[in-house]
């Protein structure tokens, strides 16, 4: 069974299916068809989204126990969405939520959110920072649902069809990502960096490309009879090397979205790495900086990743013969 709970300002956790407030307005949009970046500037395909690093955004604004999650989106790039695609009241989902980072930007916006995580551990995490947002003053409110994502059209109820104005989310990029590091007698040791304890392989990060890509269709689906005609799907994503092959998650992304029955509109970088004087500075984790140097030193012209792919569907409204859309 999937576990509900839902938060609101100053309120305990309570079984309710409802997020409060939606809309029916198509997505927020410029008179020139792009969307405005927060603050008022003007709409970039590129987000910059790392001036400040990991740590420093969420430092009071997330408990502590969210850095153990090995796959942490950044809270800018989720804000940044929310800002993007969204108005106030609107209704935002995750269906792979983690420790809520997208429920916590959106509720602090004055968005409702409901998310859906698989592991319970992050799940409870999530409910610990949504409570802490609302304890800041966030406005919105916001459910997580205990439940594999695939499933999402049976975790979440039926009056929800429709509601959703903006999805976003992120795949999973393999068991073993991020992390933590800790120096000690034998050299620097990682921890934190893999999804539970390795035993339980439902999760989506345990299957190769084909079974990763044919789970998240699943998701892309559901997520589309969630949104309503003209809402907005975010998804991030990069390549990755196994076995010194890249592996093009973007492009895979991309063809699930499609045969889920969504449209590409566009495709925009959210940086990784800080904007300084016109350079970039990269902000690479200790072994992704390490695998670089061995690639480089063996003859390999490896490159530090400094932005993830933001991938973005719509759901277009079809007309209906009796006038109206769907």
């Amino acid at each position: 069974m999937a576990e509900h709970r839902t938060h609101g300002p100053d309120e305990t956790a309570r079984p309710d299916s409802g997020c409060g407030r939606h809309r029916d307005e198509g997505r927020h949009r410029d008179d020139d068809g792009r969307h405005p970046a927060p603050g008022g500037l003007e709409s970039l395909s590129v987000w910059a989204t790392a001036q400040r690093t990991g740590p420093v955004q969420r430092r009071g604004r997330y408990v502590a126990e969210s850095v153990k999650h090995p796959a942490r989106m950044l809270p800018a790039i989720a804000a940044h969405a929310v800002h993007a695609y969204t108005q106030p009241g609107d209704l935002v989902l995750d269906p792979m939520c983690g420790i809520g980072t997208t429920l916590v930007e959106a509720i602090h916006a004055g968005r409702d959110a409901i998310g859906v995580e698989y592991e319970s551990r992050w799940s409870d995490i999530a409910d610990a920072n949504i409570t802490h947002a609302h304890q800041q003053g966030a406005t919105g409110r916001a459910s997580v649902i205990r439940g594999d994502a695939p499933r999402l059209r049976s975790l979440l109820p039926a009056a929800l069809a429709g509601q959703v104005a903006l999805v976003v989310t992120s795949p999973p990029y393999g068991p073993t990502v991020h992390g933590l590091v800790r120096p000690g007698a034998d050299g620097v040791a990682k921890f934190d960096n893999a999804y539970n304890d390795g035993t339980d392989r439902g999760n989506l990060a345990y299957r190769d490309l084909t079974g990763l890509t044919d789970g998240f269709e699943q998701i892309l689906t559901g997520c589309a009879i969630l949104l309503r005609p003209g809402g907005t799907v975010v998804v991030t994503a990069r390549p990755w090397r196994k076995n010194g092959q890249l592996v093009d998650l973007p492009s895979a992304v991309i063809a699930a979205g499609v045969r889920a029955g969504l449209t590409p509109t566009e495709r925009c970088v959210a940086l990784l790495a800080a904007v300084r004087d016109g350079r970039l500075v990269a902000r690479p984790s200790f072994f992704q900086l390490q695998a670089v140097r061995k690639a480089r030193a063996a003859g390999t012209p490896l490159h530090l990743i400094t932005h993830e792919d933001v991938l973005i569907f719509t759901k277009v409204a079809h007309s209906d013969p009796l006038g109206g859309v769907r």
